[in-house]
């Protein structure tokens, strides 16, 4: 990625980031009546979501922001320990915390069977592209490791995809709140990945690979 991109990739996902972080804060007055949790009034007696939630959506803001920089040719070539140190960052984050605990959460989610369907999928395929990210890098395939970390991060993602879709899809289509949950919850990390195969097959970060084997 050139410079320019660079920039402009980073930007945006700082000011997404940041954000979300805005969205998450109010959850840590730990008070049960606050936005999403409105809407789980009748699973907050169930400790093992709880615990889920509140893990999900810390974790998830690091990972989100620790991924960011995981695209940069400019940090891998200058700044290579800072490069590693964030990516075992996300990667143990994502495959300890936060991909566990979207499970757990995926089978209380709102929407009925094909919503939760739809995150228990979402939260497997992000937690083994993860992993196989981490194996290839640890077998030194630099360029597939890329490939797996565009699908991670790509799923990452679906946390402010799902937002952005929850805010203006009602405002394009009328549908019952159900309904509605399971469109978006499919929407929220299905187009991400199309999107990841196309950047993967275009091969846009693949300087990354070459700055590493070089």
């Amino acid at each position: 990625m050139n410079k320019i991109g660079s920039v402009a990739f980073v930007g945006i996902l700082l000011v997404f980031s940041w954000l979300m972080l805005k969205l998450t804060l109010p959850y840590f007055t730990f008070e049960y009546d606050v936005s999403f949790l409105l809407t789980k009034q009748s699973i907050l007696h169930v400790v093992s979501w709880r615990w889920a939630f509140y893990i999900h959506i810390s974790t998830s803001l690091l990972v989100l922001f620790t991924g960011i920089f995981q695209f940069v040719n400019y940090l891998l070539e200058h700044y290579p320990r800072l490069h590693r140190l964030l990516g075992k960052i996300y990667l143990v984050t994502v495959l300890f915390f936060s991909a566990p605990s979207g499970l757990i959460m995926s089978f209380y989610a709102n929407g009925g069977l094909w919503a939760k369907v739809s995150f228990v999928i979402v939260s497997l395929l992000w937690w083994v592209f993860s992993l196989i990210a981490y194996q290839k890098i640890k077998q030194r395939k630099v360029a597939q490791h890329i490939d797996f970390m565009i699908r991670s991060y790509a799923l990452t993602l679906s946390a402010i995809s799902l937002r952005l879709y929850v805010i203006f899809i009602p405002q394009l289509i009328h549908l019952h709140s159900h309904e509605m949950y399971t469109l978006v919850a499919w929407l929220s990390w299905v187009p991400n990945l199309l999107i990841a195969e196309a950047i993967i097959r275009s091969g846009f970060f693949q300087r990354g690979a070459e700055v590493v084997s070089g």
